[in-house]
């Protein structure tokens, strides 16, 4: 009696998504993670900051983050604050909310033009335009800050400048920038900044739990496995299905009442930012600059994700 037999295959072997199968960093592993991240960032933050007053150096500390329901932080930043939406992280998709109190915004300008710089009682009058000046120079280093904390190659080399950071719009109103949910899960950081005086001031970071993974250093999280050759082959077979892609130049919003009322001849003052993000969907590919080729407007890309830099 044979009591072998060879079984015939009747259908293909599965192939497993690695998005369903890769395993995601355990909770003490991503703690490790996060407080690396602030470690570092606190790091190139005390350098980019070297700058912002003539004559002495702050430092930088970024506190362990406070998980709170995207409602919570809102109310925490409060009804009027100097607050910046940021797009930081690999593909420049993270929404950072970056927020000071006025209070805190106007004892910063004080001590930038050489006052003492004490936080004084709670402000809620519209902050005067060198406050608002030194709150955008400091959302841009900020947004900086945590571009090239992300990009490992970039932080490892910091006389090159890391695309993927930038300061989309500011609000006194935090809830309009809408960096998240107010249902969401979020991460609350405090960047504390110190003086060799021994002054402090308290700005907040804070952005959805979801989105975190988006900036922490890259080569920290999980290595996938390569594709094999028959999911390239797979995916070989549609490159030639052309996509839609959008270069977004700026995004802005409008009360219903002001769509109501749009006319021939309303005017709306753009600003052109520094880093364009082209897009698939909400995806971001790539990002670039915008100038001119053949008298016509043109994108030049600056950084596509996992690629490098592109001249």
């Amino acid at each position: 009696m044979r009591m072998s037999h060879q079984f015939d295959r009747v259908a293909a072997v599965a192939m497993h998504c690695q998005e369903l199968v890769a395993r995601g960093p355990r909770p003490e592993e991503r703690d490790a993670m996060i407080a690396a991240w602030r470690r570092d960032l606190a790091r190139v933050m005390n350098e980019a900051l070297g700058g912002l007053f003539a004559g002495d150096r702050l430092t930088a500390e970024i506190t362990a983050p406070e998980w709170l329901p995207g409602s919570e932080v809102l109310s925490r930043i409060g009804p009027i604050a100097a607050n910046s939406l940021l797009r930081c992280g690999a593909d420049a998709e993270a929404a950072v909310l970056l927020s000071l109190d006025h209070a805190t915004a106007l004892a910063l300008t004080d001590r930038a033009f050489g006052g003492e710089g004490r936080v004084g009682d709670p402000c809620v009058d519209p902050l005067p335009r060198s406050a608002q000046l030194l709150c955008e120079e400091i959302a841009a280093l900020v947004a900086g800050a945590v571009a090239r904390v992300q990009d490992a190659d970039a932080f490892r080399e910091p006389v090159q400048p890391t695309p993927g950071g930038d300061v989309v719009i500011r609000s006194e109103n935090a809830a309009r920038l809408r960096a998240f949910d107010p249902a969401a899960d979020c991460a609350l950081f405090t960047l504390r900044l110190a003086d060799s005086k021994g002054l402090a001031w308290h700005l907040h970071l804070a952005l959805a739990k979801a989105q975190l993974d988006s900036l922490l250093p890259a080569s920290q999280l999980p290595h996938r496995a390569g594709a094999s050759a028959q999911q390239q082959d797979a995916v070989s077979s549609f490159g030639a299905i052309p996509l839609p892609l959008r270069a977004v130049l700026t995004e802005f919003d409008l009360t219903l009442a002001q769509l109501d009322g749009l006319a021939p001849g309303d005017t709306f003052p753009l600003a052109m930012p520094r880093s364009v993000p082209l897009r698939i969907g909400t995806t971001v590919v790539a990002q670039g600059t915008i100038g001119t080729l053949d008298d016509r407007l043109a994108l030049c890309l600056t950084h596509v994700p996992h690629q490098g830099s592109a001249s």
